[in-house]
């Protein structure tokens, strides 16, 4: 199975947490990345994101149904990440859209490597289940796409 992580690109300060926008960076952050990733999805590529309005208008780029997961609200955990996600059994790709430190602390769990890489906002990894253990198969993000 392929685990997509992306964190949900440049959003607005203020309150409420969950109402907060993505800027005009991370809306253009989030159109770039869509595009990598739609070159690089399945087609039928399972989305989920948290319900914050920044990482459902980051979902909402890619042109695709998503489902939204109430466990994928920031202070999830990396259980919650991997039980959404499935992992390793999901019978397709999966991409989760969520926050920070759960996404790195979910890639560090899975590949010991992620660990030392920065999780920057609209940032994607993508690993694979291969043999039991994840392998890192891409690490991209706005900046470099």
């Amino acid at each position: 199975m392929d685990l997509f992580l992306w964190r949900h690109c440049d959003a607005e300060d203020g309150a409420p947490d969950l109402a907060r926008r993505l800027t005009p960076l991370g809306r253009g952050d989030a159109e770039r990345m869509a595009s990598w990733l739609n070159a690089r999805l399945p087609p039928d590529c399972r989305i989920v994101s948290s319900p914050a309005q920044r990482a459902r208008e980051t979902a909402a780029a890619l042109g695709r149904t998503f489902e939204v997961d109430e466990d994928l609200a920031p202070g999830a955990d990396v259980d919650d990440v991997l039980r959404v996600a499935d992992w390793p059994d999901a019978p397709t790709a999966v991409l989760i859209v969520a926050h920070q430190p759960t996404l790195g602390a979910t890639a560090a769990q899975l590949v010991a490597v992620a660990a030392t890489r920065p999780f920057r906002k609209g940032a994607v990894l993508w690993l694979s289940q291969e043999n039991g253990g994840a392998v890192l198969r891409a690490a991209a993000s706005p900046e470099v796409i």
